[in-house]
C-alpha cells in the first residue's frame, strides 16, 4: 500500500492511498476459501465446489466486499500511522475508472482534533450563589394552584348570567333546519367570556337564567375544521339547566385532599421541594458559566471548522424554529440572519469548550458507565416507535460516532462535577432576583466574549443560545387536578392559526443502518 499526503494545513489532512490489486485479490481468495465449505452446487459434494466456479457464482459480491474491507483497513492504518484523531468521519472516495484486477486509488480527507496541552484543573476559584426557598413564594404558589382550580356554586334561579359565570345547558345545533353530527349535547358547561366557542355563541348567553330556552344564531368561521360547516349559518336551541358563580377556593386540608394529597402541609412540602430543586439548578447554571469562562480564558487553540459549522447550524436551526412562532416571524428571521456572524463565533466557543472538557475528562479518568449508557439509550429510544426501538439500539451500538453524540451531554456534566470537586468554592447567599440577574448578565457576557473583537454592538438582550443549562424558570408542577368527565360540546371555535397548543410531533423513524 502506498500513501501520499496531499494536504496538511491547520487541522486539515488529505491523503491519496493506492491499494495494490494483488492485495485485493488475496482478500478475494481468502473469502473464497472461507465460504467454500458452505457452497452448494448440483453435481458436487458439499465443500467440493471448485474455487473458479465459486468466483463465477459470487465473484462480484466477493470482489466488492474485498475492496470495501481493503479501503477500510487502509484508512484506519493511515489514521493510526499518522497518529490522527478525526474530528468527524473521514471522507473517502474511490478514484474514477477503477476496474477489477487493477490497483485501487482512494482519496481520504479529514479534519483532525487539535493537540491540547493537559489543562490545569487546580487553582480554580468559584463563587456559589445560593438562595433559600422563600416561604412567601411557597404560599403564593399554593394560591396560584388554588386559583387555577375554580369552584362553582349554583346561583339563584333569578340570577342573570354575566361574563365570568358558568352556564350549564342542553343544546341542539342545526344547519338549514337540520341537526348536524356533533351538534347535540347535554350538561354542557361554558364559562362566559372564555372565548372557547365560536364567535357570538357565548355573547348570546349573557342574561339567561336557569330554565330559560333560547335559540342562538351564529355563523361558523371560514377556517372551521369541519369542511361541511365552514362559513355556514347555524342555530343552536339551548335550554339553560343552571347558572353558577365562581367561589373562592378555600386553601385547607380538604383542598389538598381533593388533589390526592394527605393534607395542606404535604402540598406545601412538595411546592417547597420543587422550588429548592429549581433554585439549585439556577445556582449550578451560574457556577458552570463562571467555570467555563475561566477555562475559555485560559486556553486557546484551533478547532475543526467542520465541527464549528455543525454547531453553528444547530444554533441557527433552533433560532429559526423559535422565530417561526413569533408574531412577526419574517422580522425575527431577518434579525437572526443579520447576526449570523455573531452566532458563528458562539459556535466556535462552544466547540472549543467541548473539546477542552473532553480532554480534561480523559486525562482524569472521567467515564460514562455502561449502566449510564444503557439509561441514555433507553431515554433516547422513547422518541421512536416501539417497533423501531431495537433498530435504534443496534444503530447506536454499531456506530461509535452516534454513541459519542448521545454520551456527550452527560459526559460534560460529569466533567463539570469533577472540576467543581477540585475547585475552591465560596458560598454567598443572594435573593432569587439577584441570582437570575447574574445569569442574565452571564448570557450577555458570554455572547460578547464569543464575538470579540466585535464588529458591531450586540443587539439588546440578544442572549445567544449560549449553552444554557436550566436557565429558564421551570414552573412548579401542579398537583394532580381532578377534572370533570368530558362532555360533548357544541361546535368549538376553530383553533387560532398561531400555534397556542402545538400538535405533538410524530415519532421519528429509526436511523437507517450505516452502510
Amino acid at each position: 500500500m502506498k500513501t501520499v499526503e496531499t494536504e496538511n494545513k491547520g487541522l486539515k489532512r488529505a491523503y491519496e492511498i493506492t491499494i495494490p490489486a494483488k492485495e485485493i485479490e488475496a482478500r478475494v481468495d481468502a473469502e473464497v476459501k472461507k465460504v467454500a465449505p458452505n457452497v452448494r452446487m448440483p453435481g458436487f459434494r458439499p465443500g467440493k465446489v471448485p474455487p473458479n466456479l465459486i468466483r463465477k457464482m459470487h465473484g462480484e459480491a466477493l470482489q466488492a466486499d474485498a475492496l470495501n474491507n481493503s479501503v477500510q483497513d487502509a484508512v484506519q492504518k493511515t489514521i493510526a500511522d499518522n497518529k490522527l484523531r478525526p474530528a468527524l468521519q473521514p471522507e473517502v472516495a474511490l478514484a474514477d475508472g477503477y476496474e477489477h484486477g487493477k490497483d485501487a486509488v482512494i482519496t481520504v480527507s479529514l479534519e483532525a482534533l487539535p493537540d491540547i496541552k493537559a489543562p490545569k484543573v487546580d487553582g480554580i476559584k468559584l463563587e456559589r450563589l445560593t438562595v433559600e426557598p422563600d416561604e412567601k413564594a411557597v404560599t403564593e404558589r399554593v394560591e396560584q394552584i388554588a386559583s387555577s382550580q375554580k369552584s362553582w356554586k349554583d346561583a339563584a334561579k333569578t340570577k342573570k348570567a354575566d361574563k365570568g359565570d358558568l352556564v350549564v345547558m342542553d343544546f341542539v345545533g342545526k344547519v338549514d333546519g337540520e341537526a348536524f353530527d356533533g351538534g347535540t349535547g347535554e350538561g354542557m358547561e361554558v364559562e362566559l367570556g372564555s372565548g372557547r366557542l365560536i364567535p357570538g355563541f357565548e355573547d348570546q348567553l349573557e342574561g339567561v337564567k336557569t330554565g330559560d330556552e333560547k335559540t342562538l344564531n351564529v355563523t361558523f368561521p371560514d377556517d372551521y375544521p369541519a369542511e361541511n360547516l365552514k362559513s355556514k349559518p347555524a342555530t343552536f336551541d339551548v335550554k339553560v339547566t343552571a347558572v353558577k358563580t365562581e367561589t373562592k377556593t378555600k386553601i385547607d386540608d380538604d383542598f389538598a385532599k381533593n388533589m390526592g394529597l394527605k393534607d395542606l402541609d404535604q402540598l406545601k412540602d412538595l411546592v417547597r421541594d420543587q422550588a429548592a430543586q429549581e433554585l439549585n439548578g439556577l445556582t449550578r447554571t451560574h457556577m458552570k458559566r463562571k467555570l467555563l469562562d475561566q477555562l475559555a480564558g485560559a486556553h486557546d487553540f484551533d478547532v475543526p471548522p467542520s465541527m464549528v459549522e455543525a454547531e453553528y447550524q444547530n444554533i441557527m436551526n433552533q433560532l429559526r424554529h423559535e422565530a417561526s412562532h413569533e408574531d412577526d416571524a419574517e422580522a425575527a428571521l431577518k434579525e437572526i440572519e443579520a447576526d449570523a456572524d455573531d452566532y458563528k463565533a458562539i459556535a466556535e466557543r462552544r466547540v472549543r469548550l467541548g473539546l477542552l472538557l473532553s480532554e480534561i475528562g480523559q486525562a482524569n479518568g472521567v467515564e460514562i458507565t455502561q449502566q449510564e449508557m444503557n439509561r441514555l439509550m433507553a431515554q433516547a429510544a422513547q422518541q421512536y416507535q416501539p417497533e423501531q426501538q431495537q433498530q435504534f439500539f443496534k444503530y447506536i451500538q454499531e456506530n461509535p460516532m452516534a454513541a459519542a453524540q448521545l454520551r456527550a451531554p452527560l459526559y460534560e456534566e460529569k466533567v463539570v462535577d469533577f472540576l467543581f470537586e477540585k475547585a475552591d468554592i465560596k458560598d454567598k447567599k443572594v435573593t432569587r432576583e439577584q441570582l437570575e440577574a447574574a445569569i442574565e448578565a452571564e448570557d450577555d457576557a458570554e455572547a460578547e466574549k464569543a464575538k470579540a473583537p466585535a464588529k458591531k454592538k450586540a443587539p439588546a438582550k440578544k442572549a445567544a443560545p449560549a449553552k444554557k443549562e436550566a436557565a429558564k424558570k421551570a414552573p412548579a408542577k401542579k398537583a394532580a387536578e381532578k377534572k370533570p368527565a368530558a362532555k360533548k360540546e357544541p361546535a368549538k371555535k376553530a383553533p387560532a392559526k398561531k400555534p397556542a397548543a402545538k400538535k405533538a410531533p410524530a415519532k421519528k423513524k429509526a436511523p437507517a443502518k450505516a452502510k
